[in-house]
């Protein structure tokens, strides 16, 4: 992030070093790839500009000019270099003894399935070693050329792509991609079960050699997710610059919910509706959405179905009364011919198939 704000800086013709120019930033820390490989990136929304202190002590915004290529290549330079140094002070370099390592002498399991799950390989079971199979049409990876874009750079195997923009009132754009930058690893629609019992996992986009799917057994899945489960107490979203929690200057960026009369109890409108009535004119003006949506909107904008449409004619429903009663709930199933009773729960069983167990 200091090599991102100091572009900024740079773009806006202040000095890189300079941090009374605040820039401000969310980091998703991502550990997977399209394959459910480890592999750690991060995507990071940044602001397209800086505040600076004027003469009277108020923060104005000021817009920079999209980076270029050679801007993106010098700020993939710069995090190489810093990650070279970071690693070099902390025994992890090129000259490292990779017996020396913590994670190998306290979890040795979870190493071996971080190498793994790196290298693209198997770590246990009748296959280690060995690849993942990989489904799709073969295709020379030597004439295929790599795609150059806008605003990307790769350093020594240090990739930044700075080409994607949204503007500030497209809010639903907005929302498109944090969302994509802080999805989960595993994309349930493109996991499918094959007829011999292994699972067949699409990839989002076709790889350069050609491969569309890659095929794992049940096994192989569960080491690919336990190498993708984060350490204890790490945080996958961070805020930085001027959006940081303890920013000094938060208060005055990132907008606040005004507080509602006391008397309201229907949400942001039935609270300026309130204040109409009581004083005549409205004395308050909600510029943002409530914190905690409702459960419908939640399950609509999660599952893409709103669970509150008629299935007849897709008007809107709403709650007539909630029954929690047993003796009703049972009345009324009966009454709609449904089962009374809910399913029986069969005990657990232990699996006796020792190949589990290697």
């Amino acid at each position: 992030m200091r090599a991102v704000f100091a572009s900024v800086r740079r773009r806006a013709g202040i000095p890189a070093s300079n941090r009374r120019a605040r820039c401000g930033a969310v980091t998703f820390i991502q550990r997977f790839s399209d394959a459910l490989n480890l592999d750690p990136h991060f995507h990071t929304l940044a602001l397209d500009g800086l505040y600076v202190e004027s003469g009277r002590g108020e923060l104005v915004f000021r817009h920079v000019p999209p980076p270029g290529d050679a801007e993106a290549a010098r700020v993939a330079e710069r995090v190489r270099r810093s990650v070279a140094r970071l690693m070099e002070r902390r025994g992890l370099g090129p000259q490292a003894d990779p017996a020396e390592d913590g994670l190998s002498h306290d979890e040795p399991l979870l190493a071996e399935l971080y190498g793994a799950s790196v290298s693209g390989r198997i770590a246990t079971g009748p296959r280690a070693g060995m690849r993942v199979a990989r489904v799709g049409d073969a295709v020379e990876v030597d004439d295929a050329a790599l795609p150059s874009r806008r605003c990307c750079a790769s350093v020594a195997g240090y990739s930044v792509h700075a080409g994607v923009c949204v503007p500030a009132r497209d809010r639903k754009r907005l929302e498109r991609l944090a969302r994509y930058a802080g999805r989960p690893p595993l994309a349930a629609e493109r996991l499918s079960l094959l007829p011999d019992g292994r699972l067949l996992y699409r990839l989002k986009h076709r790889w350069r050699d050609g491969t569309t799917h890659v095929i794992y057994e049940p096994v192989e899945l569960l080491e690919r997710l336990a190498a993708l489960v984060p350490p204890p107490r790490f945080n996958l979203t961070r805020y930085s610059g001027v959006l940081a929690p303890a920013a000094a200057f938060r208060p005055l960026i990132v907008p606040r919910e005004e507080a509602s009369p006391p008397a309201a109890h229907a949400g942001c409108q039935g609270g300026v509706a309130t204040a109409k009535s009581n004083s005549g004119e409205a004395t308050g003006k909600c510029r943002r959405p409530p914190r905690n949506y409702p459960w419908a909107r939640l399950a609509a904008r999660v599952f893409e179905f709103d669970v509150l449409a008629c299935p007849r004619c897709g008007a809107k429903m709403r709650i007539l009364a909630a029954i929690d009663a047993p003796d009703t709930i049972r009345k009324i199933l009966a009454c709609l011919g449904l089962p009374t009773r809910a399913p029986p729960v069969a005990p657990a069983l232990p699996d006796t198939d020792e190949e589990v167990f290697w």
